[in-house]
């Protein structure tokens, strides 16, 4: 007696599922394309196959945005599983030499602005390394790399003071941060929220405040520029941040408010002596993802 035939499922291809994750990250076609590396049509025809292929329809499409439909966002997770078996599988035999841990340093600002595209991106292509990160002060880090605690750091540093150890990687404004319709900047003496001496943004601001001859008051400490946030949506403190932190119930304060201009900031990189190829490896990544942040910082300006 035969068996009963047995229907084969279509394959799955694993440089669509690459495309298709690259929309859903980015919300765009044409930025996707230039991630993978493959023109817009290209993209749209990998899609348009992977569609027809599971018979359902994966992203809405209108004038402004691109998001994942209720069959987009189930594929969404497995296709990132798949992606990441398969280079857990091919790093075990490409690259079975990059393994272990690289111990990476950052202060919290730029923690947020880059850490998690690196981290997630570091991940697909060397899945064999683990990545151990600290968020402390500049100094700190800068401090904790040269006693080979730490294999890499990102730090602060006031602009065109780069002194030549590690190296630049860009450079960002700094401004005062108030509540949108919030008064704390019109309070006298100015309520202040910043962090302790040795904090790059705290002395720049204060500097600037005491050259513009401007009566102020220490309101409200934080390490973190979350903290810095809070007390900025409280409307209890105005706060120096980095531009790109200012949120959307945030505000840029500036001459018009009678607050003097901050100025810049660098922002550098700097490794371990001796540090091995995997601190090369996400170096790169890390200046990868600085270009694209600076390009994205660029066009909202």
């Amino acid at each position: 007696m035969d068996e009963p035939r047995r229907e084969n499922l279509p394959l799955l291809e694993l440089d669509i599922l690459k495309t298709f994750v690259a929309i859903a990250d980015t919300g765009n076609f044409t930025t996707a394309a230039e991630a993978v590396l493959r023109t817009p049509s290209a993209v749209s025809m990998q899609i348009k196959k992977l569609e027809d292929m599971l018979g359902a329809t994966l992203f809405r499409r209108d004038a402004r945005a691109v998001t994942l439909t209720h069959h987009g966002e189930i594929l969404l997770s497995a296709a990132r599983r798949l992606l990441a078996m398969n280079n857990e599988i091919v790093g075990r035999f490409v690259r079975p030499h990059m393994n272990g841990v690289v111990n990476l340093g950052a202060p919290d600002d730029i923690g947020d602005l880059v850490l998690p595209e690196v981290l997630r991106r570091f991940a697909e292509a060397y899945p064999m390394v683990a990545v151990d990160v600290r968020i402390e002060g500049s100094d700190t880090l800068r401090r904790q790399v040269a006693e080979g605690k730490l294999d890499i750091a990102l730090f602060n540093c006031t602009a065109g003071n780069f002194n030549g150890e590690g190296e630049l990687l860009y450079r960002e404004k700094l401004v005062w941060a108030g509540k949108k319709c919030g008064n704390a900047y019109a309070r006298t003496p100015l309520p202040v929220s910043v962090w302790e001496a040795g904090c790059i943004w705290r002395s720049k601001a204060l500097d600037a405040l005491d050259k513009s001859g401007q009566s102020y008051r220490i309101a409200y400490l934080s390490a973190h520029h979350m903290g810095q946030r809070a007390a900025i949506r409280a409307d209890i403190a105005i706060a120096p941040l980095a531009r790109f932190l200012i949120a959307d119930d945030m505000v840029e304060l500036g001459e018009a408010h009678g607050l003097p201009d901050i100025g810049y900031y660098d922002v550098g990189m700097v490794r371990r002596a001796g540090a091995p190829e995997t601190v090369d490896a996400l170096a790169e990544y890390i200046r990868g993802a600085v270009v694209s942040i600076g390009k994205s910082l660029e066009m909202a300006a």
